[in-house]
Order: C-alpha cells, then structure tokens, then sequence
C-alpha cells in the first residue's frame, strides 16, 4: 500500500523540519511506503529553503499566496498513493496518529476523519469552530464532529472528480458524502502550537460560511435545482396571486378605494417574482444538465457491479 501525505504549508520555517522528521520516523516504524507532499502556499519567511534541505520530498511551491483548499487541491493531484493523508504543518497534528487512522480505514471506510477532541486553541478560535460546527450539522449533516481538523485519511478513488476551491477543504467528507463515499471518524491528539502564528481569521470564517451555504445546495438540489427555485417562485407567485385578488375584491364588491395601499404593487412584485424564480430554476436545471455532461459524469456513483455466472 503507497501512501501519499500531502501537507500545506504557509510561513512555518520553524515546523518543516520537525514535520518531516515525525513523518520519517513513523513511516519507518510501521514500515509504510509512501511519498511526502509539501506545499509552500507562498510563504514569505524562509519556509521554501527549510524544504529544498528535507530529504525525501517533493516539494510543490506557489508563486503567490493561492490558499489553504488550493495547496491540498494542489497535493492531492500530484499525489500518486492508493491512500491520501492530509494534514496541518503547524505540528499541531500528531503524525504519530496516522496508524490508528489507517487501521480505521481498513474498517471499510472511504474517509477517515481526524476528531480533536481535546483541543489546544485559544478560547475565541474554539468558539467559533464550534459555532460553525453546529452550522455545518444542520445544514450539510456529513456525519462527524469536527470538520475542521486537516488530519484525514481517504482512498485515492475518493479525489477522481473532486476540485477544491475557496475554503472547501473544510467540506471534503461532506462533498464525497454526497457521492456515497462512507465517512468514519477518530479522536486524535491536538498539540499546541509552539512556532509560527495562526493562519484562522475572520475573513476565513466568513469564506467558509459560503461555501457550506455552497456545499448545502449541492448536497439538496444539485441533481434538482428546479425544486429550489421552482418552490420559491410558485410561494411567490400564490401569495402575490392572493393580495391581488384581495384588493380586486375590496374595490369592486366593497367599493374600498386602494389608490392609496401599497398592496397592489407588492402583490404584482411577488408575481413578477414568481415567474422569474421560475425561469431561474428552468435556467438552472438546464446548467446542471450541461455540467454533468461536460464533465462526462452522472448523479450518481457506483461502488461495484458484479455479474455471477
């Protein structure tokens, strides 16, 4: 079994080498064969020459700063494994937990997720993990408890029609659960940072925050657009529908003068709103069409198929 670990990297001069050196020495330990994949998301310290010193690597370096998703997007696609590990550069995974991760694997799952259960962040980033961890239950429901943590194990077949981008990374088990991929989960050690500085922010979460709204959407309605939309247009359209039937009613049976309500220009909006949700959803479900077939795939994924004879 190859494995590929794949780790991005931004400004952690101090972490290279240690990161590295775990890797080796665990990778040595329970004899695995592997590469390792390091990506220098255009740092700007002295990350890049702390890499060209490791032996071995391979070493994938960004002309600018693209983004975390970006430079595991970037690893993963250059990853030559049958199994994908991901993980954080700042030493704040534990290589050491790569077997049990492994051998949760063989379980017969497709991801295993990391669960930093004890959590060694300041009080404002657990915060607002936590906050975006109830959000992400609700919403995209991917069957784990902390979508946060960077330390994963997949299947290579996992990334065939995946692209990351914006901070996607966060949402990879719910994107490959929506292709029926089968998502475990194990509590890890998370260890304090001890160099470097964090790179969450609240730009971060913000990006995040859209792209789990993204994430949703797909997960609900990608196959199905029209029932978004379509739903939304024919509420408008009924409600819009009804004012305008109200006021008809007030002025010509109750003689009521309505030249001076705002409810006829708000009921023939909602109408108007209505058919243009509606056109959307026909718009959008042509969209989804022509992107299933440019790409060449389906909605759907098919496991296996066995023919007995």
């Amino acid at each position: 079994m190859f494995i590929s670990v794949v780790v991005p990297l931004k400004n952690e001069e101090e972490n290279v080498a240690k990161m590295h050196e775990e890797l080796k020495n665990i990778f040595r330990k329970e004899k695995l064969q592997g590469e390792f994949i390091f990506i220098d998301d255009g740092s700007s310290d002295k990350t890049l020459i702390e890499l060209k010193k490791l032996k071995p690597i391979k070493i994938i370096s960004f002309r600018k700063n693209f983004g975390q998703t970006a430079a595991m997007d970037a690893g993963i696609k250059a990853a030559q494994g049958e199994i994908i590990i991901t993980m954080d550069g700042d030493l704040q995974n534990d290589p050491a937990d790569i077997p049990k991760l492994l051998k949760k694997l063989e379980e017969g799952y497709d991801i295993v997720s990391g669960w930093r259960k004890d959590r060694k962040d300041s009080f404002s980033k657990k915060f607002l993990s936590r906050g975006a961890d109830l959000l992400r239950g609700f919403l995209i429901k991917d069957g784990i408890n902390d979508s946060g943590c960077s330390l994963k194990v997949y299947r290579a077949e996992c990334f065939r029609d995946v692209d990351l981008y914006g901070e996607m990374h966060r949402f990879i088990p719910a994107v490959l659960k929506i292709s029926g991929f089968k998502i475990g989960e194990v509590v890890v050690n998370h260890r304090p940072r001890m160099a470097g500085v964090t790179k969450y922010n609240f730009k971060r979460v913000i990006k995040g925050f859209l792209d789990m709204l993204s994430v949703w959407f797909w997960r609900k309605f990608s196959a199905r657009p029209l029932h978004l939309f379509g739903s939304i247009g024919m509420l408008s359209f009924v409600l819009g529908s009804g004012l305008l039937i109200w006021m008809f009613i007030a002025r010509i049976f109750l003689r009521e003068a309505i030249s001076n309500r705002i409810w006829p220009t708000i009921g023939i909006f909602m109408v108007l709103m209505g058919f243009q949700f509606l056109v959307f959803g026909l718009l959008a479900d042509i969209l989804i069409k022509i992107f299933h077939k440019v790409r060449n795939e389906r909605p759907y994924n098919i496991r296996e198929i066995i023919e007995n004879k």
